[in-house]
């Protein structure tokens, strides 16, 4: 089977080989001394409770991304990383804030990244995050406003960041704003939060929700997202790591699509999590005893879904549906 990916961070996907490559460019020494060091020093380790440690593991990918080379070389590495596991079209998202240490401006961060996608043959697109807990948020906006194209470049907004400490109830007015100008809105809501917080990404005007497992333990809610349509991007693994959902319980997926909402499976983190979209995909296919059909459906929607043109979505169904049939034979 062939994927696509709409939930995908930047600064999560800085695999061992891609770190090495970032810190050879720039003369920096990585923990990399021991088999497995570097690798650790990657990705989540067994003591991770809370979205909040997961987060953590941010601080050394982003110390690699700090320079307009970095950021174009990142984008065009994890780009090939896709190809190579068979992802048809992927949202790649940032938070352009997080990475202007060394003196780089928000918009700068924005242009390296835009320079790597043009590296690479793959469909990609590219999705700006403000943060919670930040004041450079309206700078955020302003650049997915500036840049927002169809295809090719930034096509959405999502908020990120330490849902458990900041509500989303306190960025509905910044992200609404944005959605009434055109940008497209994803947002991280219902992960660290229970349904509360994915009301109030609903108040936004968004039409994806970052994970929403806990809309499970809602059922109006679940009634409300599937009339409406709103797609929910399911990370299992990554799910696991946080403790949004606990070792041993019932994975939402099932009672979801048994619901009638619409979900897509993604990565979130594939190197903090140590993941690809196959093994996700395989993951979320045991975790709800999906049927092969229905995993064909959660890539249809994933295309239906995504921020990119009606010409871009057509493309991509017909090969999906090509490869379906290779693999099928």
């Amino acid at each position: 089977m062939s994927y696509v990916d709409l939930h995908l961070h930047l600064d999560g996907a800085i695999t061992p080989a891609i770190a090495r490559e970032l810190a050879r460019m720039q003369d920096i020494v990585l923990p990399d001394e021991v088999p497995g060091e570097l690798e650790q020093a990657l990705s989540v380790g067994e003591k991770c409770e809370s979205l909040n440690d997961y987060l953590a593991c941010f601080d050394l990918p982003i110390s690699l991304l700090q320079t307009h080379e970095s950021i174009r070389e990142a984008v065009r590495l994890v780009q090939e990383m896709l190809i190579s596991q068979d992802c048809l079209y992927a949202e790649i998202r940032f938070a352009p804030q997080q990475f202007v240490q060394s003196g780089l401006s928000q918009e700068e961060v924005v242009q390296a990244a835009l320079e790597g996608l043009s590296l690479s043959p793959m469909r990609c697109n590219l999705i700006l995050c403000c943060m919670r807990g930040t004041e450079k948020n309206i700078e955020t906006v302003r650049l997915a406003e500036q840049y927002l194209c169809e295809d090719g470049g930034v096509v959405g907004l999502d908020l990120a960041g330490a849902e458990a400490l900041f509500p989303t109830k306190d960025y509905v007015d910044l992200l609404r704003g944005a959605h009434e100008r055109g940008v497209p809105l994803t947002v991280h809501a219902g992960e660290a939060a229970g349904p509360e917080s994915i009301w109030s990404a609903l108040q936004t005007g968004c039409t994806r929700i970052g994970h929403g497992i806990h809309a499970v333990s809602d059922p109006s809610l679940m009634h409300y997202l599937a009339e409406h349509a709103v797609v929910l991007e399911v990370c299992p693994t990554s799910n696991f790591h946080t403790h949004a959902v606990e070792e041993g319980s019932n994975y939402p997926l099932r009672a979801l699509l048994d619901a009638g909402v619409h979900v897509t499976i993604a990565t979130d983190d594939m190197a903090i999590s140590r993941t690809c979209l196959a093994h996700e995909v395989d993951y979320a296919k045991q975790l709800a005893h999906l049927s092969e059909e229905e995993c064909l459906q959660l890539q249809l929607t994933a295309i239906q879904a995504a921020f990119t043109s009606e010409a871009t979505k057509q493309e991509l169904r017909e090969l999906l549906q090509r490869k379906d049939a290779v693999h099928a034979d």
